[in-house]
This record gives C-alpha cells, sequence and structure tokens, in this order.
C-alpha cells in the first residue's frame, strides 16, 4: 500500500510510491542491489514468466528500488504507471522506438536536444522514419503539417537552448482529432512547474540527470504515461533493448526528489532576479526567458507553467569568440554541458550540446554563435550575478 494520490506535490516527492512497513520499518528507501531473484520453485518461475504471477524475475525487467522511483515519478506527473532508463536519450529512444515504424513520420518543435535531433537524423537514415521541425505556433500551421503517416509530435517545452514554449493544449487538440501521440520531454520544467498530461498529452519523459537528480552525480530518464503504455515500452524496446536504470541509480533520485519543490524555488527565484540585471547591461542583446511579459511565450507560461523555470539564455555582442572569451573569464560559474545541478553551469550551445546539429539548422532553430544558456544553481544570486558581471566587464 502507498499513499498516490492523497497529498499535497510537495509531500508526494518524500512519500509516495514508498511503504516502509513492507521494507523492515527502515526510514530511507533500501537498494535492492541485485541482479537477479530466486523463485521457491520452478513451477513459480514458469508463473512468473508467464505473466500469472507477480514478482520479480531479473533487474532488466524490473528491481524494487527502481519501482519505488516509477510509481512517485508517476505520482508526481499525474500518470497512471511510470518507467526508469538508464539515461534521458535511452527514454526519448525508448519511446520513439516503440510508437513509430519504417515508413512513418513523426512531427517536432523547431528546437531539441542536439542528441534527439542526432537520434532522429539516425532513425529516418536507417530506417526511413522521417521528421519534420516546426515552430509549431497555430492549429492551422499543425493541420498542415501532418501527413497521412505522421504517428508522432515530438516537443520540448520550453525548448532546448531557445526557451520558446509551444501551447501543450493546442498541441493535444490537432493531435486527438488526428490520432496521433503527443511525447513532451519536461526535463526543463520537472512535474513541478509543468504536467503536460493534464493538458491533453499522451507521454511525457525527463532527463532525470537533471533537476529531478538535482545533484550532478546520477544518469537517468524517465518516462509516464497510461499503464498500456508503460507496461507496453516495458515489454518491449525497454526489455529487448536494455537501456534500463541501476537500482543505486534510482536510490540517488528518489533522494533528489525529496527536496524538488525546495530547490525549483530556489532556481526560479534566482533566475528571475539574474534576469533583471542582464537586461540592464549593455553588453548583453537578447535575453531569452518566458518570464518575461515582452517575451512571445509569456501568456503560454502563464496557462501552463508554475514559474517560467531556472534556465536562461542571452547573446552577448559580438559572436563565438566573444562569448567564449566571457565564458572563461567567468571565476564561480562552472562550464559544463548539463543543467539543473545545485552550481550554476554554462554552456555555448552551437559547439557543444547543438554541435551536431548542422549550421544552417541551428540558424533557423535561434541558436546563434553569441548564444549562451545560463542554468542557474542554487547560490545566492547577488553572487551568481557578480560573476556575470566582472567576465562581461572583462
Amino acid at each position: 500500500m502507498t499513499l498516490k494520490g492523497k497529498h499535497r506535490f510537495e509531500t508526494k516527492t518524500i512519500h509516495d510510491g514508498y511503504e516502509s512497513k513492507s521494507h523492515h520499518n527502515s526510514l530511507a528507501s533500501p537498494i535492492y542491489q541485485t541482479s537477479t531473484f530466486t523463485f521457491e520453485t520452478a513451477e513459480a518461475g514458469e508463473k512468473r514468466f508467464a505473466g500469472e504471477e507477480p514478482g520479480y524475475i531479473y533487474s532488466r525487467l524490473g528491481n524494487p528500488t527502481v519501482r519505488m522511483l516509477e510509481e512517485r515519478i508517476a505520482s508526481l506527473e499525474n500518470a497512471e504507471a511510470g518507467l526508469a532508463f538508464g539515461s534521458g536519450m535511452a527514454a526519448v529512444s525508448a519511446v520513439l522506438m516503440h510508437l513509430v515504424k519504417s515508413g512513418d513520420h513523426i512531427l517536432c518543435s523547431e528546437g531539441v536536444y542536439g542528441c534527439t535531433f542526432g537520434l532522429l537524423k539516425m532513425i529516418e537514415e536507417k530506417f526511413g522514419i522521417e521528421h519534420d521541425l516546426l515552430p509549431l505556433d497555430s492549429m492551422e500551421q499543425i493541420q498542415q503539417a501532418i501527413r497521412s503517416n505522421t504517428k508522432v509530435i515530438y516537443i520540448e517545452t520550453p525548448i532546448n537552448p531557445t526557451l520558446k514554449l509551444i501551447d501543450l493544449e493546442m498541441i493535444s487538440s490537432v493531435a486527438k482529432e488526428k490520432g496521433i501521440k503527443v511525447v513532451v520531454d519536461n526535463t526543463f520544467s520537472t512535474p513541478y512547474l509543468q504536467r503536460p498530461l493534464e493538458f491533453g498529452c499522451d507521454i511525457v519523459l525527463h532527463s532525470a540527470t537533471k533537476y529531478i537528480g538535482g545533484h550532478g552525480d546520477v544518469v537517468a530518464g524517465l518516462v509516464v504515461s497510461d499503464q498500456g503504455t508503460i507496461t507496453s515500452i516495458a515489454k518491449s524496446t525497454q526489455k529487448d533493448i536494455g537501456g534500463i536504470l541501476s537500482p543505486f541509480d534510482a536510490w540517488l533520485l528518489l533522494r533528489g526528489l525529496k527536496t524538488l519543490p525546495i530547490r525549483m524555488d530556489r532556481h526560479c527565484a534566482n533566475a528571475r532576479s539574474v534576469v533583471e540585471k542582464l537586461n540592464e547591461h549593455s553588453a548583453v542583446t537578447n535575453v531569452m526567458y518566458p518570464g518575461q511579459e515582452e517575451s512571445p511565450s509569456f501568456l503560454i507560461a502563464q496557462k501552463q507553467m508554475k514559474s517560467p523555470g531556472g534556465l536562461i539564455s542571452f547573446e552577448i555582442n559580438g559572436g563565438k569568440q566573444e562569448a567564449q572569451n566571457f565564458m572563461n573569464h567567468l571565476r564561480m560559474i562552472k562550464i559544463a554541458v548539463s543543467l539543473g545541478d545545485a552550481e550554476t553551469l554554462i554552456q555555448h550551445p552551437a559547439t557543444m550540446t547543438h554541435a551536431v546539429v548542422p549550421e544552417e539548422e541551428r540558424k533557423r532553430m535561434g541558436i546563434s554563435e553569441s548564444l549562451i544558456r545560463l542554468s542557474i544553481g542554487l547560490e545566492a544570486w547577488e553572487d551568481i550575478w557578480e560573476d556575470i558581471e566582472q567576465a562581461l566587464e572583462r
């Protein structure tokens, strides 16, 4: 018995998916660090493999510590079920390979993570699964872009790294008319700030490496959806391709989730303060943050997000050299390609996370040579800004 569905979000992050009475009253979730599970009899093993008896078989097919995490993330996203993976890209690839086959078409938001872009190119070249990247700004545009073989609309919102938002409710309404599945990468928002299933989307995934883990010490992916979809993915692309999560990494994520609301509140508050300062600095030419009233995404943020998040992208005067010089003069802020950690992190998308994307495609995505992505950490915001300011001045 778990407490799923009975408490508010902040309480769910601590309690859902775990009942201490079932684990010798241990306050902390146990780590079931085992590769396989024994059966009392050969007949019991037969029944478990046949699906006639509940229980664990082999940790690639399910593990108690991992299951606790899967139940907790499902509760936080208000989903029926969840599934954990060894990385965010393991989650993305398992979901897409489950939903499409050779000859199908995927419609994507214009601007996706560089490795997602690489995966889309790979499955197009190897398996003939085509894709289009479009702004997805209006119903008419989406309806015109949908083909007879379109099976999935795949979106990031906020988009990496331009932080443009996609209207989830609008996308879902169009997709439902056509019987198309909507998959949302919710990594930047976490379920604390945005829950796409509540707007009619079908599958939500996360790179749990980021805010969900929150401490820069684990690589993982999570997927939530209805029970039937999750069971089907678990029995097909996860089981047979094998991109599973280890019990210890699942335990780290369970620990990280306990402080998610508190951390996200601080990330967001710090980001708002830094955005104000960036807008005032003469060396900064364009600040991308959906919480600004002048942002084209502001109204969408008001509708579907609790807060605009802890990421900021901005352009500075000049090009690649000036952007890199600025980054090289930072003292406290770390140059790294992840996000959502306690430390403030900065990266140059054109040469780092999105280097795999051809230059012309990057330009269409809005990724210029002077664009910098900043993941605001949990430090005092004044210290974050003072480091940025001195680097801009130098």
